[in-house]
């Protein structure tokens, strides 16, 4: 059974033949070496099924989802098409670097306030929800300040892109896929409205044409964009609470912030798991691959195997920013540097706070192929 083997932590076969929770075979590569030699050939392995739903979704749920218009064309992370390239091209002006660095300080500022109220709160006694009260809204605060999105309530986009992520990457019961797609299908018919008069990114994707391809853009942005970093965050900063020394040395400036980052997004990428398909007969390190077979590539796995201490957070280790969390090649992550600085100006705000914590509650994650999707994290004070 796939779901939850990115907790298990050993040694892995760089290749084999693995089912999932439905009996369903397919190719697991682990190895760095190969999951690199995947990525790097969009040709041979392609993207197509990265959107497909792990656990069929059965027409119950698709009533409600087609009731919505709900329709995912080849955008981003799925698509294999001639029309990647430019709809890759526009999204990355509106995540590009030089924008992305000019919200660092109106971001610090915000952690600062959060983190006055809660280090308050943890001096009164209380308990303190690092990712419902710190992480969880922070990266699509920060999306929507470089992306058009619908003016909805951080609580209804929450809640849809979690219901995104369990519906198309989870083991679920019909009923509770039922239940899903009443919430993404409501969400994506409002993303539809959006895409007729957005402006920014929005109005210069639905130049490219239809607006089921603006709607599946924001579609990916909103599971992809803001839900993996702010579940990101919340495991990175469980991580540090058990690192005391990391902890002094951020607060005293004898770390680097961005070794951490690196070594976080190494340790627990933000996805696990990613996928591809195989478009012709080939073989991977004498493993046979048929066309059409699933491949599922084993990311968190693969940055194990560029390091001296694989199972430790070391900050600034030989190997430890080859790691693949974002991808590689064609489909390589476009918001890698929001990522990246969100989480350095998180985890530098948030130092003193850690230093001081006890964890009361752990986060923990449900079943699901490529996402970790934390339920919370409690904190009390020493």
């Amino acid at each position: 059974m796939l779901f939850r083997t990115w907790e298990e932590i050993g040694d892995a076969p760089a290749i084999g033949v693995q089912t999932d929770h439905l009996g369903r075979p397919h190719v697991l590569v682990s190895s760095h070496r190969l999951v690199r030699q995947v990525l790097a050939d969009p040709e041979l392995f392609r993207p197509d099924n990265a959107l497909d739903a792990m656990t069929p979704i059965p027409v119950a749920a698709l009533r409600v989802l087609t009731a919505h218009g709900f329709r995912l064309p080849p955008t981003l992370a799925n698509n294999g098409t001639p029309s990647h390239p430019a709809i890759r091209e526009i999204t990355a002006r509106a995540l590009h670097p030089d924008r992305v660095a000019e919200q660092r300080d109106w971001l610090a500022e915000v952690v600062r306030d959060r983190v006055v109220i809660l280090t308050a709160a943890l001096e009164r006694g209380e308990p303190v929800d690092l990712y419902a009260d710190l992480a969880a809204d922070l990266p699509l605060l920060v999306l929507a300040r470089l992306v058009d999105l619908p003016d909805h309530e951080v609580r209804v986009v929450k809640e849809f892109s979690r219901a995104a992520l369990e519906l198309f990457w989870a083991p679920v019961d019909t009923d509770r896929q039922v239940e899903l797609a009443g919430i993404v299908g409501p969400y994506h018919a409002a993303l539809r409205r959006h895409a007729a008069t957005g402006i920014g990114m929005v109005a210069e994707l639905r130049e490219l044409g239809s607006p089921d391809l603006v709607v599946a853009a924001l579609f990916f942005l909103l599971v992809a964009g803001q839900e993996t970093t702010s579940q990101f965050l919340t495991l990175l900063m469980h991580r540090l609470t058990g690192s005391p020394e990391i902890l002094d040395g951020l607060i005293a400036g004898t770390v680097d912030v961005d070794d951490v980052v690196e070594e976080g997004l190494r340790l627990v990428p933000p996805i696990p798991t990613w996928r591809r398909v195989a478009a012709a007969d080939t073989a991977l390190d004498g493993v046979a691959i048929p066309a059409g077979a699933p491949i599922v590539l084993w990311l968190a796995q693969a940055g194990r195997d560029v390091v001296d201490f694989p199972d430790e957070l070391v900050p600034g280790q030989r190997g430890s920013r080859k790691h693949l969390a974002f991808g590689a090649g064609a489909h390589r992550c476009i918001g890698a540097q929001l990522s990246r600085m969100e989480a350095a100006v998180v985890v530098a705000g948030t130092a003193p706070l850690l230093r001081q914590a006890r964890v009361l509650r752990a986060p923990w994650c449900p079943d699901n192929l490529s996402f970790r999707m934390p339920d919370t994290f409690v904190i009390g004070r020493q």
